[in-house]
């Protein structure tokens, strides 16, 4: 098949970095542009990243040699040579929404890992698995852009994508409550060990905004369009504390949850082993064959195991357990720049794609 040309703005960032290994050898999208601020621009990408590259696997030599072109500057010329761009620019709020929002009037689809447009009302914030009918919102923004094939889709907030797909397929009991305690790995604020030594061997009891992230969000997640918005839903009522771990890669969260209809711990864990999204009934090029994996053993999940799960797209659960003060309580695991950040957005994009949303140009 003609693979879907790619652009990647805000290319040089951690999360950039991990959209560029991913589009090496996608059976669907190909790389086509690399683009970040002046700093970067007209340096070729190796040049641009020098020393910077964090990722575990080499530079892809497809991308080594693209000239970086200016994500600000250069943004017709940059729409004009892709069928779609991944956003992961490192700006103020009110700039990126700008800036998404001049790629989507360029009639340039724009997939977003930022936050920036999390709460735009018509702007569908996607977990394939979870709410795929949200797309459907896209075609009342592009009214209201005035386009015809632009948009901007975006992804949730990466710590999210341990906890609330473990809770999804438990909706149907009534959940009313949760309780969720994150426990979050330091390349969500974009660090390494090398460049963030001050964190081994620290905890950090509080990241800023992420609380109000993981108590709003999966309402947004949980909501339902209605005249051309989204609007929230209503339940269960959500209390996160959010805390910045020494480990790599993986957020893990510890869940505590009260049900209307409490389910016996066999239908939880056949909820969770059979759950199926739309990205495995379309089988996604990245969705993972089985999403939620649960595991009897006390100890687990495990970060260095089980975060990368099906290339770091699945999600694992453990400890299911009996609570005092709620129903039940367990710990879930997912690789956050994989699932939760860059890989996320990927098999988005390509949910966008098989729904006729995405169009080559």
């Amino acid at each position: 098949m003609e693979k879907y040309k790619v652009g990647v703005i805000g290319g040089t960032g951690m999360v950039g970095q991990r959209f560029v290994t991913l589009l090496e050898n996608h059976p669907w999208f190909q790389l086509a542009v690399i683009a970040a601020s002046g700093r970067s621009a007209g340096k070729t990408y190796e040049e641009a990243i020098g020393t910077r590259w964090a990722m575990d696997t080499p530079m892809p030599e497809e991308a080594k040699n693209l000239v970086v072109m200016n994500a600000a500057e250069d943004v017709e010329r940059i729409a004009a040579q892709v069928d779609f761009v991944f956003s992961a620019v490192d700006m103020k709020k009110e700039e990126i929404q700008a800036l998404e929002e001049a790629y989507a009037r360029h009639e340039c689809p724009v997939v977003s890992n930022n936050s920036a447009h999390r709460w735009t009302s018509d702007v569908p914030m996607v977990v394939p698995e979870i709410n795929p009918e949200h797309i459907q919102v896209i075609e009342a923004q592009r009214k209201r852009l005035g386009v015809e094939r632009g948009f901007i889709a975006v992804k949730s907030n990466c710590s999210l994508q341990s906890y609330v797909p473990a809770l999804h397929p438990l909706r149907g009991f009534g959940l009313e409550k949760v309780l969720v305690c994150t426990y979050q790995a330091i390349s969500g604020a974009g660090k390494t060990f090398q460049t963030w030594p001050e964190m081994v061997d620290n905890v950090i009891p509080y990241i800023g905004g992420e609380e109000e992230k993981s108590e709003r969000e999966p309402l947004k997640l949980w909501g339902k369009v209605e005249n051309g918005v989204i609007v929230n839903a209503a339940s269960p009522a959500i209390t996160a504390q959010c805390l910045r771990v020494p480990v790599s890669n993986g957020h893990m969260a510890a869940v505590f949850a009260t049900f209307q209809n409490t389910p016996s711990p066999e239908e939880i864990k056949d909820s969770w082993a059979n759950f199926k999204g739309r990205a495995q009934e379309l089988a996604l090029p990245t969705a993972p064959k089985q999403f939620l994996h649960y595991f009897e053993e006390p100890d687990r999940p495990q970060t260095r195991l089980d975060r990368a799960l099906e290339g770091g797209m699945a999600v694992s659960v453990g400890r299911l357990r009996p609570d005092t003060q709620y129903d039940y309580k367990f710990v879930c695991l997912s690789h956050n720049t994989l699932r939760g950040a860059a890989g996320g957005a990927v098999l988005l994009a390509e949910l966008l794609c098989a729904e006729g949303y995405i169009l080559r140009r």
